[in-house]
């Protein structure tokens, strides 16, 4: 990837710009999904480099109206995220991600790690499909867990781009799906300039028994409800699905440390498996799931 050397240091290091608005994330996913897709597995993305600052970012954001949906709906979205000495937080959706341990400010490996928090709205409001309407909606997943992962700074482009790895894992404790998601996840992220940013990743999801069968199973009131089949076959741990994702900012006053700025995120997610093969899935939805969202955010020290 081609890239500028910016003309002064951007003492800056990965997602220092809300990545938590990246749409879809799917995974990992990066993605802040609206309340009727969500998916809020994943790790933090988060300032790594740098003094204290704060970012606040709104936008819109085209999502599934829930995973596994053929049909997108348009919501306000929202997010904030930032360091205080040294240890950063950022939110994604309704899940919280903190790096608790503090970054030393200079390139090199760093150790990552941290608790995450997660409210999972997923079929708990209304839903695009009249079949999986049918089926009811789901109760809320609140999920708790952590993170944890390594990270290089200075890869590539100059001293300031990012290469982490990252497992993350986090389990329902509401007694919804009763059961866990545990996401490996690779990023890469580059400053172009002082003005320009962009963020790549891939990760992908193991889910327990009981997700699957929280979310993907058919039973027979179910599918005397909805005319879709019985389906028990997703009742079983196993790889949900794979996420890309993608983010740009461009800064529009000041640089990217301070001042106003554009985004815009996009991102795929395949379903897999069991939970391809749903109802809710192959036969009323898609299991290929795009998303994205634009906004304006404002960084400010």
């Amino acid at each position: 990837m081609k890239s500028t050397k910016p003309a002064r240091p951007v003492r800056a290091g990965r997602r220092w710009i809300l990545a938590a608005l990246a749409g879809a994330a799917f995974s990992g996913t990066l993605f802040a999904m609206p309340a009727q897709a969500q998916d809020v597995s994943g790790k933090p993305d988060d300032l790594k480099i740098g003094g204290d600052r704060i970012s606040i970012g709104v936008g819109v954001a085209a999502t599934p109206t829930y995973i596994g949906s053929d049909t997108s709906t348009i919501t306000p979205t929202a997010a904030i995220q930032g360091q205080v000495s040294g240890v950063s937080f950022n939110t994604q959706g309704t899940a919280i991600y903190v790096d608790a341990i503090p970054s030393s400010g200079k390139p090199g490996w760093k150790l990552e790690a941290g608790p995450l928090a997660a409210l999972r709205l997923d079929r708990s409001n209304k839903v695009g499909d009249v079949a999986v309407r049918a089926l009811g909606r789901l109760d809320k997943a609140v999920e708790l867990g952590g993170s944890v992962g390594l990270q290089r700074t200075g890869v590539i482009t100059s001293p300031y781009d990012t290469l982490s790895f990252s497992l993350s894992y986090q389990h329902d404790v509401a007694g919804a799906h009763s059961s866990y998601v545990a996401s490996p996840e690779i990023d890469y992220d580059t400053p172009l300039s002082e003005h320009a940013f962009v963020s790549l990743s891939a990760s992908a999801d193991y889910v327990g028994a009981g997700f699957g069968n929280y979310y993907y199973s058919v039973d027979q009131a179910g599918s005397l409800a909805s005319g879709l089949p019985v389906y028990d076959k997703a009742d079983r741990a196993g790889w949900k699905d794979w996420n890309l994702s993608m983010m740009a900012v461009h800064s529009i006053s000041g640089n990217l440390l301070h001042g106003v700025g554009l985004f815009v995120t996009g991102g795929y997610q395949r379903l897999l498996g069991v939970y391809a093969q749903s109802p809710i899935v192959a036969d009323v939805g898609s299991a290929n799931q795009w998303s994205g969202a634009i906004g304006m955010e404002y960084t400010f020290r």
